[in-house]
């Protein structure tokens, strides 16, 4: 399913209005709302792929506009039972494709070596958590991709009341560090953050058109959709020392 998806670097000091403004049109995040924050938020921790030339951070810095990033995600912490996504993320300027696939984040180091997905991979009715792998895995051996940034953030996410599949998400707090191997997934030692004084708010629908409320809020608060990339930007904070804001 296409999705469209509109960034915003926001500062901090209007975090406290924005909220309180989100919170007229939205609910929080039901996965959110099991944790033990008092806000909707949870971890988010992804390790990104990329060719060992860099093709796709080289991708995002020429504004190709259909691009694919391949990562690795999980959320919160370490615990029996966590679960791990093998993701690839397809975009075409502000629409949205992924495909995903589930398996036990204890099995992920054996899977990586041996691309054993019939084994490894959590079990479904329809398939396609084996089909997403078998895609994942198909990019992973033919572009020799290798671990490139470890990207963390708390996200705090709300959904929409008239329409649950309008999704708006405030990443704070993001933080990276290069060339990670897959036991670093949640390190905490050593991360860089990628702004000072700044968070990124995600729109996300799925229709052509912004709904008018959130299209609202945008306005009120004067904000700038910009073409962000945490993976990029993460990147970058490491090699050529950047921090934006």
């Amino acid at each position: 399913m296409v999705r469209y998806e509109r960034k915003y670097l926001v500062p901090y000091k209007m975090l406290d209005s924005l909220r309180a403004r989100v919170n007229t049109f939205a609910r929080p995040d039901i996965f959110a709302e099991e944790t033990e924050s008092d806000l909707p938020q949870y971890t988010v921790r992804s390790i990104y792929y990329d060719t060992r030339d860099l093709q796709f951070h080289q991708e995002k810095i020429e504004g190709v506009e259909l691009r694919k990033k391949f990562r690795i995600r999980c959320y919160n912490n370490s615990e029996p039972g966590t679960v791990a996504v093998l993701e690839i993320k397809k975009k075409i300027q502000n629409r949205v494709q992924k495909h995903r696939a589930f398996v036990n984040w204890k099995n992920v180091p054996e899977l990586l070596l041996t691309a054993d997905i019939e084994k490894y991979m959590l079990p479904d009715n329809t398939g396609k958590n084996l089909e997403d792998a078998s895609r994942f895995f198909f990019h992973m051996k033919k572009r020799n991709l290798m671990p490139t940034v470890l990207i963390v953030y708390e996200r705090e996410a709300y959904h929409g009341l008239l329409d649950s599949g309008v999704r708006i998400t405030f990443d704070k707090n993001i933080r990276s560090f290069s060339y990670p191997a897959i036991n670093d997934m949640f390190r905490e030692s050593n991360l860089r953050h990628l702004f000072r004084n700044h968070f990124i708010m995600e729109i996300k629908y799925f229709t052509d058109k912004m709904p008018q409320w959130a299209m609202s809020l945008v306005q009120e608060f004067r904000l700038r959709h910009e073409a962000l990339s945490k993976y990029a930007i993460g990147f970058d904070v490491h090699t050529q020392n950047k921090i934006i804001h």
